[in-house]
């Protein structure tokens, strides 16, 4: 049974990642140069935003990280897709997620939705392909 700060801690940790509520705008849209710049501020494009100092650490990637990288490169390799649109899939996935999923994991669940959307897999044979992986990993363990 989980205590009451492990509770609060992941309370806390899902109310972070909660879709953020947003007032929808009637037309004709009247809105201000403020609203116009920050509508027309891309998602992935964080740089100079306000933020806190990050300590840059040297990370080796994660075996999952790079079997991701590896996948995502050959689905451009054969054409299925190409960074731009990689790019473009994440920014399509919403701030709660975007910033919510680590990199690779943002990688990863953009692959899925693209290759599901593009009609080469369907949800079913992903659903089973991930119950296949998820059994080999549980057998190793």
């Amino acid at each position: 049974m989980s205590s009451p700060n492990r509770f609060d801690e992941i309370q806390n940790r899902v109310a972070d990642i909660a879709p953020v509520f947003r007032k929808p705008l009637d037309s004709p849209y009247e809105i201000s140069n403020e609203l116009f710049a920050a509508l027309r501020h891309v998602l992935h494009d964080v740089g100079g935003q306000p933020d806190v100092p990050v300590e840059y650490q040297e990370k080796v990637e994660e075996p999952w990280e790079m079997n991701t990288y590896v996948t995502c490169e050959c689905l451009g390799w054969r054409g299925v897709w190409n960074s731009e649109e990689r790019r473009r899939a994440e920014n399509d996935l919403g701030a709660t997620l975007y910033f919510g999923l680590p990199y690779y994991a943002r990688w990863a669940t953009v692959a899925a939705k693209f290759l599901i959307n593009k009609g080469l897999i369907t949800p079913d044979e992903l659903s089973a392909k991930l119950d296949e992986v998820r059994a080999r990993m549980e057998a190793r363990t």
